[in-house]
């Protein structure tokens, strides 16, 4: 199963990280930082959401899981983790 949020769609993002940009105590280095490749993954998590009156498991990003949340579509968290 791919990491993919079931409701936006927000997914796995490519991009560089750099460990340092100037040098130590401002000084400038004669060669820079390497910039490596990384990954940004979603916050996503796995829940029970109501739709149409049945539960369904879902894969939700954190900022769609505070949506539905809003929208009284995902039940207390204290019957959450018991179901």
């Amino acid at each position: 199963m791919s990491y993919i949020c079931e409701k936006c769609g927000k997914a796995i993002v490519a991009g560089r990280s750099q460990r340092h940009g100037r040098g130590v105590a401002g000084k400038r280095w004669k060669k820079r930082a390497p910039k490596t490749l990384r990954l940004f993954k979603p916050n996503l998590q796995k829940v029970m959401v109501i739709s149409d009156g049945k539960k369904v498991s879902m894969r939700l990003c954190a900022k769609c899981l505070k949506r539905f949340k809003k929208d009284k579509q995902i039940p207390s968290y204290k019957k959450l983790a018991l179901g």
